[in-house]
């Protein structure tokens, strides 16, 4: 089987093991006030890794535990088990397994899965993004007037307030606000139109990976450029490319 096929099994399989728990009670490792570590991240990003690993034993692995596997490989699965983990942790049914790979710096595939809702995102560098096999894009919407836009607010002060900020300004231009808590999911969503934009101050590139590919392959434009103060995050504005917005 090709990485596409795989890097979709992978994720088919770590969605059913999620959403046989959902409505479980699940074991917490971290509570902090603006977010939450589950025993469950640790056991599907195991799940994920070892099922990727079984066909390819020679690529690393990067997420919220850093560089694990084959550490020195050009070839790295980007992967976050869980984007969304307090809407899981509260039954909130939004949320999906994202896995991206990256081969000398460049993202070549994005897969995200939402389980509750059956929907699966693939794309491949170059070719036409996907969802449940149909051809995808972004909106054709040019007015901001008339946009969706995902602000996301990110869980440190400084971060909420640049987000509360920008949400308060944004929201008298556009149609419609939305912070739905999973940043793969709006990434998704801008790529087959559904949202016009997401932008957000403080995040990490697992959360990001496979919909950075999946707006560029639909017609977006995302910009990510380095957080200014925490090296380990990144600043994003994805969009559909046609609506002004900052």
């Amino acid at each position: 089987m090709n990485e596409r096929n795989i890097a979709v099994d992978a994720a088919r399989l770590a969605g059913a093991f999620l959403k046989e728990h959902f409505y479980k009670e699940k074991k917490v490792d971290a509570s902090l006030q603006h977010d939450i570590k589950l025993q469950l991240d640790v056991q599907t990003q195991d799940m994920i890794e070892a099922f990727l690993a079984k066909a390819y034993p020679d690529y690393a692995f990067y997420g919220e535990e850093g560089i694990t596997g084959a550490k020195n490989s050009p070839n790295q699965w980007i992967v976050d088990p869980i984007d969304g983990t307090v809407n899981y942790y509260h039954q909130i049914p939004h949320f999906c397994v994202s896995i991206a790979l990256r081969k000398a710096g460049e993202i070549t595939l994005g897969v995200i899965y939402d389980p509750m809702m059956d929907e699966l995102w693939v794309v491949e560098k170059g070719q036409q993004a996907t969802l449940n096999g149909m051809p995808i894009s972004c909106s054709p919407r040019t007015k901001l007037s008339e946009a969706i836009v995902f602000v996301g607010h990110g869980s440190t002060s400084q971060a909420m307030d640049v987000g509360i900020d920008r949400f308060t300004r944004i929201s008298r231009q556009v149609r419609k606000m939305r912070i739905t808590g999973s940043a793969a999911l709006a990434m998704a969503y801008v790529s087959c139109g559904r949202y016009d934009a997401y932008l957000e101050g403080r995040i990490s590139l697992w959360d990001i990976a496979a919909g950075k590919l999946l707006v560029e392959a639909g017609g977006g434009s995302v910009e990510v450029t380095p957080h200014a103060t925490d090296a380990d995050k990144l600043q994003i504005r994805a969009t559909n490319g046609k609506i002004p917005i900052s």
